[in-house]
């Protein structure tokens, strides 16, 4: 018997606009924007880091990376990616391989689906 079964993973990505509007309250629209565009950045770079890093077993490089990415997506309002990079952190310290991979795997997902919804926004101003 051969079955195999495609499970699609899907979760709702949710920005929170009160930080959003905090930035923008407190920056300026130009300069809320520019630390979002540049926040979005490093988090695409480190997610990928981070995938490259597994793949290397640099479990200790890969937990400074995650580490890095609760701060900065907090900071503009992914608190969802905030809690599933604290989760990855918290596989490497119990050393369980099989709960990396899953969370990393989720962290990934969800930055990605993440950054683009707030590029899908066409004004980022609050």
């Amino acid at each position: 018997m051969s079955n195999v079964v495609n499970i699609r993973v899907s979760e709702q990505i949710q920005l929170d606009q009160s930080r959003l509007g905090i930035l923008y309250a407190q920056l300026g629209t130009a300069s809320a924007d520019s630390v979002i565009s540049r926040a979005m950045e490093e988090l695409a770079v480190r997610m990928s880091q981070c995938d490259t890093l597994w793949r290397a077993r640099n479990l200790g490089q890969l937990r400074k990376h995650a580490r890095s990415l609760i701060a900065i997506s907090d900071q503009i309002g992914m608190g969802l990616l905030a809690q599933v990079a604290g989760d990855v952190t918290s596989c490497i310290d119990r050393e369980d391989e099989m709960a990396i991979a899953a969370t990393l795997s989720r962290m990934l997902r969800i930055g990605e689906r993440s950054l683009s919804a707030v590029w899908a926004m066409d004004d980022l101003s609050i």
